[in-house]
C-alpha cells in the first residue's frame, strides 16, 4: 500500500503466476479479438484497455463466447452515447430464462436446450452440512426433476411472471430448487438467512410483498439446533395485511419435517408439491434481457436496506464473462463458496452451475467440530475453487493451522476471498504457511450492487501481495479525488495511478441494477450511485491503483476514510499493523471523529482484547508506536480505547460508519442487518471525549 514511507512505485512481493497462461480461455479470447479486429494485444492490460475503449466490439464478442440460451436477436449491443445514469438497455430484443441456463447448456449454433453438455447422471450438487456429517449428491436429472415439480406446484398455487417469492433458509439443495423454480416461471427471487433477526427479514419482505415465503423449519449452527416455527408465526403476523401474500412453505431441515399443523397459513413442502400432481415437466418463461429476476439488499447499516433489482441478462452476461474468461470454469470445476443465503455470495455459489460445474453447498459453521473439518471437506470433495473470507483465514492463522498440512489440496486451483479487506500478512501467510504454492489467491471486490466484481483475478498477470489482482474486463474502473465535493452536474477529477481516492466506474456495464424496488426507487438509485459525480457510478470504496502492477488496493469504505489534518488514509492500513504485531488484540475498529465544533478530524482507535489478555496504557502506546513505525506518524490515532465489542453485520463485516457518526455527536438508528446492534451504545460516551479524558486525568 502507498504511504509517505512506502511509495506506490515499490513493487510488492510476487506470489504466484499461471504456469501456462496461453492455455487459458482468456488468452484464446484475446487472440480471437486480435484476428477479428486487426489488433496486436499480448497482455491482460492491453485486453482490458481495449475492453473499456471499444466496448461494443468487446461485449459483442463476449456475447458470442458465453453462449446464453436465448431466443430473438438484438439490433445493437447498447448505445455507447447514452448517459450512464440513464441505465442503458443492453442486447435489446433477446429473451432468456435464468433457470434454463443453469439447468442446460447451449449446443453449438443453437438457441434451444435440446442438446446439452450436462449429463443426466452426472453429479451437479453436493449438499454438506455442519461438521460434514451429512453429505448428499444430486445429479442433473434429479435437480431438473425437482425444479420441474416445484415450478408446476407454484404455477398451480398461482405464482406467475413478475411475482416475488422469498426464502428464509440455509444454503441447501431445497433452497436452490426454490431459486430455480421461481426463476423458471419468470418470477423474482429473494433470499435471507435464518440467523437474521425477524425485523431484518421483515425490513426486506415488507418492501417487496412476496406471494410465498419458503422457510426452513429448523436451523443448525455451531452445534446448536433451533426450532424456527415460533419465528415463522411472528413472520406471519408481520406480513399480515400484505394482499399478495398467500402463506409460508416449510423446508425440512431434517428427514422428518416439523409438524406445522398449529402454524396458520403454512404448508410443508411435501403438501405444497401435491399441487403439481407428480408433473415434473420443465417449462421456462423467457423474459427480456433487462427484465428483473433477482432482488438483493444493501447492508442498510444505518437504516432500512435498499432493494436492489438485477436483470436476468445482466447477471448471466457478467457471471459467464467472469466464470469463463477470468476463471476458466468448465465441466471439471468443483466450487464451494462458504456463504449464507442472505449475502450476494449465495448467488456466486449457484452461478458455477452455468458452466456445467459441480457446486458444494455448505450449511453451518466451518469450525465444527474443529477448525480442520471444513478444510478436510474441501479435500474429500476435490474442490477446485474455494470461496472463503479474510476472517476465516485469520482464524486459521491465529490457531496455527496450515490447511496444506492437514489435508490433501492437490485438486485446489483457486481460493477467492471477499467480504472485507484482505491484509498483506494474510497474502503472505497463504503462500508461506497456508495453502499449496500453485493455488491462485483471488482477492475479489464488487458485491451486491453489481452482482459481480470490480476487482478480481485473471490468469495472465502475476499475483502480488495486496489488493485485487486487477479489474474485471469491460468495467471501466477509475479513482476520483475525494476532495471534490461533488453534486448535481459536478464532474469528478480522475487521479493518477498510485494516488488513493474514490472508486468509480466511468462507463456503463450490463450488470448495473435495473431498478431499486419501491415508489421512490428511482431517486434512491440515483442518490446511491450518481449524485456525487456527474454521469459516473460512485461505489463508496476508498482505493488506489498501483502504477506498475495495476493491482487495486482497497483501503476501506470511502465514507470511513480517515482524514486528520488533510492526510487521507484507510482504516485497513491501521488494521493491517494491529493484526501483524499484536496477537493479544482480537479485533479493532478505527474511525474519524468530527463534531460540529471540531475544526479537524480526530482519529479514534478501539481495541477488543483476546479473552485472558488485558488492555493497558502501555499497550495503547505500543500500538501507536507500531503504527508510526510501519506507516507514518501522521497515521497514529490520537486516542486508543478498549471496547467490549465491535459492531458487525450478520455476514461478519465490520461496520465503521455508525460508530463514526455516533462519536461525531449523532444519534444512530441501528440497522436490522447488524448482528449486535446493542454494541453501538458503548460508543455514545465518546462524543464527549474531553470529559472522559478529564476523568482519566484525575484518576
Amino acid at each position: 500500500m502507498s504511504t509517505p514511507d512506502h511509495p506506490a512505485q515499490i513493487i510488492p512481493r510476487k506470489l504466484w503466476e499461471h504456469p501456462a497462461p496461453k492455455s487459458t480461455r482468456m488468452w484464446r479470447f484475446l487472440e480471437k479479438a486480435n484476428k477479428r479486429h486487426g489488433l496486436k494485444m499480448s497482455s491482460f492490460q492491453e485486453l482490458y484497455d481495449w475492453s473499456i475503449t471499444e466496448r461494443v466490439q468487446f461485449w459483442e464478442m463476449v456475447w458470442e463466447e458465453i453462449e446464453i440460451i436465448h431466443e430473438g436477436s438484438y439490433k445493437k449491443v447498447f448505445d455507447p452515447n447514452a448517459r450512464m445514469d440513464s441505465v442503458p438497455h443492453w442486447f435489446e430484443g433477446v429473451r432468456m430464462n435464468f433457470a434454463e441456463n443453469v439447468l442446460f447448456t447451449r449446443g453449438k449454433a443453437r438457441s434451444d436446450a435440446t442438446t446439452w453438455d450436462k449429463s443426466n447422471d452426472k453429479v451437479c450438487v453436493t449438499e454438506a452440512r455442519e461438521g460434514a456429517t451429512e453429505i448428499r449428491d444430486f445429479t442433473w436429472r434429479e435437480l431438473r426433476t425437482r425444479v420441474g415439480l416445484l415450478s408446476n406446484a407454484m404455477r398451480a398455487h398461482g405464482v406467475k411472471r413478475g411475482d416475488r417469492v422469498a426464502v428464509v433458509a440455509s444454503n441447501s439443495m431445497d433452497t436452490l430448487v426454490v431459486f430455480l423454480a421461481v426463476t423458471a416461471l419468470g418470477g423474482l427471487f429473494s433470499s435471507s438467512s435464518t440467523d437474521m433477526g425477524l425485523k431484518g427479514i421483515l425490513d426486506r419482505l415488507l418492501q417487496i410483498h412476496p406471494v410465498w415465503v419458503f422457510f426452513d423449519d429448523w436451523a443448525v449452527y455451531n452445534g446448536k439446533t433451533t426450532d424456527l416455527r415460533p419465528k415463522i408465526k411472528d413472520l406471519l403476523k408481520g406480513l399480515d395485511g400484505i394482499a399478495e401474500f398467500k402463506g409460508v412453505v416449510t423446508l425440512p431441515r431434517f428427514e422428518q419435517p416439523a409438524d406445522v399443523t398449529g402454524v396458520p397459513r403454512t404448508l410443508t413442502l411435501a403438501r405444497y408439491l401435491q399441487a403439481a400432481g407428480g408433473n415434473g415437466e420443465l417449462k421456462f418463461e423467457r423474459i427480456g434481457f433487462r427484465d428483473p429476476f433477482l432482488v438483493v439488499y444493501s447492508s442498510g447499516t444505518t437504516g432500512t436496506p435498499k432493494c436492489i433489482v438485477h436483470s436476468v441478462g445482466g447477471v448471466l452476461t457478467s457471471a459467464l464473462k467472469e466464470g469463463k474468461l477470468h476463471r476458466d470454469f468448465g465441466l471439471d470445476t468443483v466450487g464451494l463458496q462458504y456463504t449464507t443465503t442472505g449475502w450476494i455470495m449465495y448467488l456466486s455459489s449457484v452461478l458455477g452451475l452455468l458452466s456445467g460445474s459441480r457446486t458444494v453447498l455448505y450449511d453451518g459453521s466451518p469450525f465444527q467440530p474443529d477448525l480442520t473439518t471444513f478444510i478436510k471437506l474441501v479435500s474429500d470433495q476435490k474442490v477446485t475453487n474455494l470461496g472463503i473470507s479474510p476472517r476465516y483465514m485469520h482464524e486459521l492463522q491465529k490457531n496455527n493451522i496450515s490447511p496444506r498440512e492437514v489435508a490433501d489440496l492437490s485438486s485446489l486451483r483457486c481460493v477467492t476471498s471477499t467480504g472485507m479487506v484482505l491484509k498483506d500478512a494474510l497474502f503472505e501467510w497463504f503462500y508461506d504457511v497456508g495453502f499449496p504454492p500453485n493455488v491462485q489467491l483471488a482477492n475479489i471486490s464488487g458485491g451486491t450492487d453489481l452482482a459481480g466484481c470490480f476487482g478480481m483475478e485473471n490468469p495472465l498477470t502475476p499475483l502480488y501481495v495486496g489488493g485485487c489482482q486487477g479489474p474485471s474486463l469491460g468495467i471501466a474502473v477509475a479513482v476520483y479525488d475525494q476532495l471534490v465535493e461533488g453534486g448535481k452536474g459536478v464532474k469528478g477529477k480522475e487521479l493518477e495511478h498510485g494516488t488513493p481516492g474514490e472508486l468509480v466506474a466511468t462507463k456503463s456495464f450490463p450488470n448495473m441494477p435495473v431498478l431499486f424496488w419501491g415508489s421512490d426507487g428511482a431517486q434512491k438509485y440515483f442518490n446511491s450511485y450518481f449524485a456525487r459525480f456527474d454521469d459516473v457510478w460512485t461505489h463508496g470504496d476508498f482505493i488506489q491503483i498501483h502504477p506498475v502492477t495495476r493491482q487495486i488496493f482497497f483501503l476501506g469504505r470511502a465514507d470511513g476514510v480517515l482524514n486528520p489534518s488533510g492526510v487521507r488514509f484507510g482504516s485497513a492500513e491501521i488494521y493491517n499493523v494491529i493484526e501483524s504485531f499484536f496477537p493479544q488484540i482480537q479485533d479493532s475498529i478505527c474511525v474519524g471523529q468530527r463534531r460540529p465544533q471540531d475544526h479537524d478530524e480526530t482519529v479514534l482507535l478501539f481495541l477488543m482484547m483476546v479473552p485472558g489478555h488485558k488492555f493497558s496504557e502501555r499497550l495503547a502506546r505500543d500500538v501507536q508506536e507500531a503504527i508510526a513505525r510501519e506507516l507514518s506518524k501522521r497515521h497514529v490515532p490520537r486516542y486508543v480505547f478498549e471496547t467490549p465489542e465491535i459492531p458487525t453485520t450478520i455476514n461478519g463485516k465490520k461496520v465503521e460508519l455508525p460508530v463514526k457518526q455516533i462519536v461525531s455527536g449523532h444519534v444512530v438508528k441501528p440497522s436490522s442487518t447488524l448482528l449486535n446492534p446493542e454494541s453501538l451504545k458503548f460508543y455514545y460516551k465518546f462524543a464527549k471525549i474531553e470529559e472522559l479524558e478529564q476523568v482519566k486525568a484525575k484518576l
